[in-house]
């Protein structure tokens, strides 16, 4: 089953054209808006990576807080 999806302008520029893998391997820096001080800043609570990032246990519980609060009555 292949999927696509649009990242352009959720990159920066230099990594736009990565494989999924690739992106996934890439300092934080390498989304748009993202700083190089900021991979400075990761790197301190061990983030290093996108992956390392996206899979962090309490950016993953932020996340499915900011969902709830936006689904609730």
């Amino acid at each position: 089953m292949a999927v696509s999806i649009e990242l352009g302008k959720k990159l920066d520029k230099d990594y736009e054209n990565k494989s999924l893998e690739e992106l996934l391997d890439s300092p934080p820096s390498a989304l748009a808006g993202v700083t190089e001080r900021h991979n400075e800043l990761f790197a301190s609570l061990g983030i290093k990576t996108i992956r390392d990032l996206g899979s962090n246990k309490y950016f993953a519980i932020a996340g499915v807080l900011v969902a709830l609060a936006n689904h609730t009555d």
